[in-house]
């Protein structure tokens, strides 16, 4: 590799930016195509693909090495679905961070080796930014809490935003959102009611359903 390539990899992770280092395999020549240049690139189906499935390989002569950053998971409301949300989470290559102003929710022995901020979510997410590899979610019922995360997320690039609660709460919850400012486009990018309609009961099996749509959001952009 050559050491402007290195050079140019290395300040992308440091930035967290999703790029593919593709090498001509008879010629040995390379370039680097950022995830955001990928629909411009003329192997912008392959890039796409193998973006969004974190696959390296092969294609047409070319081997696209993929370069995405680590997936995080920012969790709004440390409460209990968040704690059956977490080992699934970091299963599937999640860094997880749990946010919660109620410092009686947020503490290290609800949460061992997570990433507590016992915080507002508005004082918290700028610091640490959401990216296209980052989703949140909001879990705590509180429009105080849920409602400031939701309007930063929406503002930002995150691949998926969830939030917790009844079609009813999910129709007060976009009325106030779309009383901010946020056209309904915009809204419908919040699933909510949360998680996958596979007739979850418990945390558990919520955590699961979060889990599989946030994983369908991610791979299929859907």
């Amino acid at each position: 590799m050559k050491r402007e390539s290195l050079e140019q990899l290395l300040a992308a992770r440091a930035n967290r930016q999703a790029v593919a280092l593709i090498t001509d395999l008879a010629s040995g020549a390379q370039r680097i195509v950022p995830r955001g240049d990928a629909a411009n690139d003329p192997l912008a189906e392959k890039l796409d693909e193998a973006f969004r499935f974190d696959q390296s390989g092969s294609h047409e002569g070319q081997f696209i090495n993929i370069h995405n950053p680590p997936l995080r998971l920012v969790i709004i409301g440390a409460v209990h679905i968040a704690q059956s949300v977490i080992p699934i989470a970091q299963q599937l290559g999640y860094d997880v961070t749990v946010i919660d102003p109620r410092g009686a929710f947020a503490t290290g022995a609800r949460f061992p080796g997570i990433q507590l901020h016992a915080e507002w979510p508005d004082e918290v997410i700028p610091r640490i930014g959401l990216d296209p590899r980052t989703a949140l979610i909001a879990l705590t019922h509180d429009p105080k809490i849920d409602d400031p995360s939701l309007d930063l997320a929406l503002r930002s690039e995150a691949f998926y935003i969830g939030a917790l609660g009844s079609k009813k709460t999910q129709g007060s919850r976009a009325q106030r959102l779309k009383d901010a400012g946020f056209p309904d486009e915009q809204l419908a990018r919040i699933h909510g009611p949360i998680g996958l309609n596979i007739g979850a009961k418990g945390a558990p099996e919520i955590a699961v359903s979060i889990m599989a749509e946030m994983t369908r959001a991610l791979r299929l952009g859907a």
